[in-house]
């Protein structure tokens, strides 16, 4: 049996409030107790993880004082130097105070807007102060429940002049810091601006510094949609902009359930896997999810645990369809290409476009060709099943 242990080079990373959610739910009073961030982090130094990542107020209470945030800061440095844990990214929580009620950037008061701005920066500031080279924006007020309250098109330009004022932030601070945008189509608005993925693609190439502006898509999200997450990824990937990507699981249609990764769709998280391993992508792999309410901390171990060893079983099955004969040659068959094609391929010439217009094609032969895809996803489930 392969070794399924998480090493660092597979850089994966939680979130302080992953592991530490407590179960609480709109139904139902937590179940597990709260844990300091330094005992959070002890935690995942015994699950084998790589990183850990925070909301500003993760870390630090947003009423701390400064003399209890110094102490806090103390104990989680701490505990990484102890543990060898790394902060690849951290975030700001623009969602949970009752003066985000309607937002943060795209909010009709112009004070929330501007205490927005200052909380992030402040938050900018404690990532990057322990070592955080990614920022995530989730605007998970940012949207309406009615379209009588808000102009999308004002909404848009605020949202875009607070991703750029934010990059002028950075360049003036000279950190090393890029931003990564996380889409959610609803939930908790009845509506969020920028919904998927491909929004927030288009988005960023309205921004001053679209360089330094990627995206963070998240299984559940797309998911709640209905949408391929393995489709979106791929664009993000092409467009070089999967700065982050968020790894959980979600049954489609439904709230945003956050479940352990792998937990319901196994052959997208398969083909997820397979995506950035066979594209070398280095970035963090952030679960982004939490255990059942179910669990105590022995629980929530074996939810970490869980997530990293089904991603390193999907790398090990993809490695195993990359190579196996069988496959291969139907894929090799599927691609098939004698060349013959070539010549009106490529960039646009008047000649080329002439001598495609006079082509016959014979399209009774093309359409009966059987293209052997029903075969090649049932080798692609026996892999998975483990009986190949």
């Amino acid at each position: 049996m392969s070794d399924y242990t998480p090493k660092p080079e597979n850089k994966f990373t939680f979130g302080l409030w992953t592991v530490g959610n407590i179960g609480r739910d709109p139904f139902g009073s937590p179940v597990r107790e709260t844990k300091s961030p330094a005992d959070l982090v002890r935690l995942l130094g015994e699950v084998g993880a790589y990183g850990v990542n925070f909301h500003d107020n993760d870390l630090i209470p947003i009423d701390a004082t400064p003399a209890e945030a110094e102490s806090i800061k103390k104990d989680f440095r701490s505990a990484l130097a102890d543990t060898g844990i790394v902060v690849p990214m951290a975030t700001t929580n623009l969602f949970s105070e009752p003066i985000f009620k309607d937002g943060a950037f795209t909010s009709n008061d112009p004070k929330v807007r501007a205490y927005a701005l200052q909380k992030t920066m402040n938050a900018i500031d404690l990532g990057v102060e322990f070592g955080a080279k990614t920022y995530v924006f989730w605007g998970g007020r940012e949207g309406t429940e009615s379209d009588a309250t808000k102009d999308t098109i004002t909404a848009i330009k605020r949202s875009r002049d607070a991703m750029n004022f934010l990059c002028e932030y950075v360049n003036d601070k000279k950190y090393d810091l890029k931003f990564a945008l996380e889409a959610k189509p609803n939930e908790p608005r009845g509506d969020i601006y920028n919904s998927t993925t491909g929004h927030m693609l288009a988005f960023i190439s309205t921004l001053d510094h679209p360089e330094m502006v990627g995206v963070n898509p998240e299984v559940a999200h797309e998911h709640m949609a209905g949408l391929n997450f393995v489709h979106g990824v791929a664009q993000a990937l092409e467009a070089g902009k999967l700065f982050h990507i968020d790894l959980n699981d979600q049954a489609f249609g439904r709230y945003d359930q956050d479940f352990r990764f792998g937990a319901v769709n196994i052959k997208s998280a398969f083909f997820l896997v397979k995506l950035l391993e066979d594209n070398k992508y280095d970035n963090p792999r952030h679960f982004d999810a939490h255990a059942y309410r179910t669990e105590d901390y022995e629980g929530v171990k074996d939810f970490a645990r869980g997530c990293m060893r089904t991603y390193l079983i999907l790398k090990e099955k993809a490695a195993q369809w990359n190579t196996d004969k069988e496959i291969q040659a139907l894929v090799a068959e599927i691609h098939a290409d004698d060349g013959s094609m070539n010549q009106y391929f490529g960039k646009y010439s008047a000649e080329k476009a002439k001598a495609l217009k006079s082509q016959s094609f014979d399209r009774s032969a093309i359409a009966g060709r059987g293209l052997k895809y029903e075969r090649l996803d049932q080798l692609t489930v026996e892999v998975l099943l483990g009986v190949r």
